[in-house]
């Protein structure tokens, strides 16, 4: 049985809806099959070009350092930028668990790599370096694989009163099968696995009775990740629309407390900086949602799929998320494609990595997208049947 709704106004009313798409009246139905089947078909060819283009710019890079090692120009810096941001966070990690300064070491590397100092973000925040040095990039692994056991229980928890049980137990099996990305050696390096597992956490963990586990969730992500800071955005909205005052002031306290430690960092960046440090080209790409719908295709099982096939199966999630309505379907559906248009918007093909601050919580939807299906066609031929 679905609990209660929270509210009186928009979001209350989407909540009393047991099955939201269920209620949609037959020309509403019909509407979201036709855009859903002109965005897989359209997604099918954007995600492609995406991928040709990103690829191709990879190999010009590589060409380009090739040909500037046999010429014997910049022979080590190319060397270094050919290892990737991988081998780059591997090597503060190292120089920060000998004792260094972080910020020495991170502009340090930086600079030797050719990688861009300005703006500050462009230099990643200090926290998993800090949590290296403690742990280890092998024991920031091993808390990351606690993290997508504490999301396969708070699913299994959070799930239970909302779907069935087929239903829930494909979603637990996609989410491990999305969490499986920690098995990999360079897992504790990448930062963007480490908050999309606190989001996913965080989105899976909030009640409106105990939301503070989830807040702390949220802080770990933005500690590590900037990108982070749009989720909780988004949470505050709800909390606001919801007149939840207390829940609203914890939020805002916890932006507050995060935009504070990013006046830290800038600080932190611009005193390490030199005037002929790298600049970044800037995030205004414009690539559109083909990059997003590559990305997915990209960083989970859909890999497996040629992309002309992988790109569309990649938007049925958002529909398996709006089916199962209530705060968590219309809060999920807002995030991921807030965070598609972002990327749509600002990434460049090569940031398609930021995806994964939607993963592995946008691959659970793909459990739900059958029923939210096979009900908006029950709808469009006009037999849906209204729940009582």
């Amino acid at each position: 049985m679905r609990p209660t709704a929270g509210g009186t106004g928009l979001l209350g009313r989407w909540e009393a809806l047991d099955r939201p798409l269920a209620q949609f009246p037959r020309w509403a139905a019909a509407l979201v099959l036709t855009l859903l089947a002109v965005a897989m078909a359209w997604s099918a060819f954007a995600a492609a070009a995406v991928d040709r283009a990103e690829r191709a710019q990879i190999t010009a890079k590589a060409e380009a350092q090739s040909a500037a090692r046999s010429a014997g120009h910049g022979a080590g810096n190319s060397a270094q930028k050919s290892k990737g941001d991988i081998a780059l966070y591997a090597r503060i990690a190292e120089r920060v668990s000998a004792g260094e300064d972080y910020y020495a070491a991170a502009m340090s590397e930086q600079r030797a790599s050719n990688y861009p100092t300005r703006p500050f973000v462009a230099v990643r925040q200090p926290t998993l370096a800090w949590l290296q040095s403690i742990c280890g990039a092998g024991g920031v692994r091993y808390l990351e694989m606690a993290l997508v056991l504490a999301c396969l229980w708070a699913a299994n928890a959070r799930l239970t009163q909302l779907v069935s049980l087929p239903e829930r137990l494909g979603a637990l099996l996609l989410l491990a099968l999305g969490g499986a990305a920690v098995a990999v050696p360079t897992a504790g390096l990448i930062h963007e696995l480490w908050a999309g597992l606190c989001l996913t956490l965080a989105l899976l963990l909030y009640r409106r009775n105990c939301w503070w586990p989830a807040l702390l969730a949220v802080a770990l992500a933005m500690a590590v990740r900037e990108l982070a800071v749009p989720f909780v955005l988004l949470w505050l909205a709800f909390a606001l629309a919801e007149q939840r005052g207390r829940e609203a002031a914890g939020v805002a306290a916890m932006l507050a407390l995060f935009a504070a430690g990013m006046g830290l960092h800038y600080l932190g960046v611009e005193a390490g900086r030199l005037p002929g440090d790298p600049i970044s080209q800037g995030w205004k790409a414009l690539v559109g949602y083909g990059l997003p719908l590559m990305a997915v295709s990209r960083l989970t099982g859909l890999l497996l799929l040629p992309i002309s096939i992988a790109a569309p199966l990649a938007i049925l999630p958002l529909i398996g998320w709006a089916a199962i309505g209530g705060r968590i379907g219309m809060f999920a559906v807002l995030w991921f494609a807030g965070l598609a248009t972002m990327m749509a918007l600002f990434a460049r093909p090569e940031n398609f990595y930021w995806v994964q601050l939607a993963l592995p919580a946008y691959g659970i939807g793909l459990a739900f997208a059958p029923r939210g299906l096979f009900e908006l066609f029950q709808g469009a031929a006009g037999r849906a049947s209204r729940q009582t």
